[in-house]
């Protein structure tokens, strides 16, 4: 038989959510989650984390770069974040989720269904993207290579009002998932 106090361990450590890090290409978003997905699995917390590259490589292979594909994209990658946040997971997301409409239905799909939702804005500068080059995306733009690269030719909306801006220009890997998870813990998610 379970005890009460059990069960309310189990819920803390099951309590689902859904961290959105938005931002530019190369701005840190991936490196923040995957640095705060090890530091929730050592605390005993189910964690996945959702790659914008992955999904659109498994989930999303058939769609391009139009606002309408991107839109798509971001939909599908917030359905299956809610999915499995309802399902006592943290789901981290580092997505570029370049438009507002967009983070703000994934949201309005959260808040429907009582999901707990996070938008944190990694807010690195282009300049500072463009030097860190993670995938050589601002070096193929700027030889003409490809166009529609976010925050360059193509638009990316901050966040209004995100529930945390993270400058990961300004401090570590490390300092950056734990400002993440602190807000996490001050949300009763932690």
């Amino acid at each position: 038989m379970t005890t009460t106090t059990q069960i309310s361990q189990e819920q803390q450590v099951t309590t689902g959510a859904t961290v959105w890090l938005t931002g530019l290409p190369s701005a840190g978003k991936t490196t923040i989650a995957y640095e705060l997905a090890g530091r929730l699995r050592d605390e005993g917390h189910r964690v996945e984390v959702l790659d914008g590259d992955e999904i659109r490589e498994f989930l999303s292979s058939g769609l391009g770069f139009s606002r309408e594909d991107r839109d798509t994209n971001v939909q599908r990658i917030g359905f299956l974040a809610e999915l499995l946040a309802r399902n006592g997971v943290k789901a981290l997301v580092p997505v570029i989720a370049p438009y507002a409409d967009s983070r703000e239905a994934v949201r309005g799909r959260h808040r429907s269904g009582g999901t707990p939702y996070l938008e944190v804005h990694v807010a690195t500068p282009v300049e500072v993207c463009s030097v860190r080059d993670v995938k050589g995306l601002y070096a193929k733009q700027a030889a003409g290579e490809i166009s529609g690269l976010t925050g360059v030719d193509d638009p990316y909306e901050e966040p209004a009002s995100p529930d945390l801006r993270i400058e990961s220009h300004t401090q570590s890997v490390q300092e950056s998932a734990a400002a993440l998870h602190a807000l996490l813990t001050e949300r009763g998610l932690a």
